[in-house]
């Protein structure tokens, strides 16, 4: 619990210091959270994405606004009844009818207090790292009530506009090597990127969750940044750790994918239990962060390509499989179950490979009933005829810009 005028000194400090804060490179995100309509808006992402300059970048849409951010030390000891303290204080100092709040899930309850903040008409934008916490909680208190937004690390776009260079192949060579995140890319300081991951591991993992083995939790997160774009499986990851448990290994792969850190993809199946049963594939947040944390792509440039064509596919909301019989297609991207395309990732086509990256899509596309099909390359661009299939060849960097 705090008294109402710590609450003050820190929301008055806050609001000095945010107020001349530069609001950073424009998120495209921006133009999708629309602030006049009443549900809550729930902004979410990795650590270290942006969440907090994005919520600048809204405020400073509005005349009148209120904010407070929990990352505040101060505001530790912060409980859900002094909420009602922070609304006197918002309402006594700036008389608004929409609130922000940043790591909101740091308080403990704080959904019922957002509950009686929509019941009173009051627009309110939220953040927070935990992709599991937000949904899960506010699941049974605002249903229906809440829109969700994901924050990524920048897009090839995003990296143009911030470091100001041009679109080509070199900057993209430069962006796959570097990654998105925003403060990495301002400083160049390698450090930032290791510490953001033992920050990932420590505080969203290990802290929130208790786990009383933070290395093993550690050293399974590099293994599976060293071995983006394969398959796994998790009885196998549970003997390779010593873990005894297969529950234990589901629930660290979640904990992983809720604080955005790794994601898992099926392959793609009209059954339900027959995905649920098969090998998953394993990708990351960020091509930076990987390639910090396993020094095999240096000489594996084919799959640090494929997982940035991975989390574009995220950043563009879409369902996303990967397609295994005899051969083997990256991507299957649908929405509602219907397939919308296929997508092969191969760093460069050449006499080597050719075949067994067509025979892979095209097998695909074959069992899909699909006739078009994409291979993603570093900066090829082609046309394949096969038969009565039409594959196209394209660089990513291009590919990634289609839709800005």
């Amino acid at each position: 619990m705090l008294l109402e005028q710590q609450i003050r000194e820190v929301y008055l400090y806050q609001k000095e210091y945010y107020e001349k804060l530069s609001i950073g490179t424009r998120r495209t995100l921006l133009n999708k959270v629309d602030l006049k309509d009443y549900h809550v808006k729930i902004i979410t992402g990795i650590r270290r994405s942006g969440k907090s300059t994005l919520l600048m970048q809204l405020l400073r849409q509005v005349k009148n606004f209120n904010f407070i951010s929990f990352e505040d030390p101060r505001l530790t000891d912060f409980e859900v009844n002094d909420f009602f303290k922070l609304e006197k204080i918002f309402q006594t100092n700036n008389e608004s009818e929409i609130y922000f709040f940043d790591e909101i899930q740091n308080i403990k309850g704080w959904e019922r207090f957002i509950r009686t903040l929509h019941d009173k008409k009051i627009r309110v934008v939220i953040s927070g790292s935990n992709a599991s916490l937000l949904s899960k909680e506010l699941g049974t208190s605002l249903t229906g009530r809440q829109i969700t937004y994901e924050l990524f690390p920048f897009s090839f776009s995003g990296y143009l506009n911030f470091s100001h260079k041009d679109k080509g192949i070199k900057s993209f060579s430069e962006f796959l090597k570097s990654g998105g995140f925003p403060e990495y890319l301002d400083s160049g300081t390698q450090n930032i990127l290791i510490q953001l991951f033992d920050d990932l591991i420590y505080r969203d993992i290990v802290v929130r969750h208790g786990i009383r083995n933070p290395k093993v939790v550690k050293e399974l997160g590099i293994y599976l940044a060293t071995n983006i774009g394969k398959e796994f499986s998790f009885n196998k990851l549970a003997k390779t750790f010593e873990l005894g448990s297969v529950n234990t290994i589901l629930s660290y792969i979640s904990y992983f994918e809720d604080a955005y850190l790794f994601f898992t993809v099926l392959r793609f199946s009209y059954s339900v239990k027959q995905q649920a049963i098969n090998q998953k594939k394993i990708y990351g947040i960020d091509s930076g962060l990987i390639s910090k944390l396993s020094i095999s792509f240096s000489k594996d440039k084919g799959r640090l390509l494929e997982n940035m064509v991975f989390i574009e596919l995220k950043r563009r909301a879409k369902e996303i499989h990967f397609f295994r019989n005899k051969g083997e297609c990256d991507f299957v991207v649908s929405k509602n179950r219907q397939v919308e395309s296929l997508i092969q990732v191969c760093y460069e086509l050449n006499n080597d490979n050719l075949k067994r990256e067509l025979n892979g899509l095209v097998e695909a596309m074959d069992e899909l009933k699909v006739n078009t099909g994409l291979i993603l390359t570093m900066d090829q661009d082609d046309q394949i005829r096969h038969g009565n299939k039409n594959i196209m060849v394209k660089p990513v960097w291009e590919w990634m810009l289609e839709n800005e």
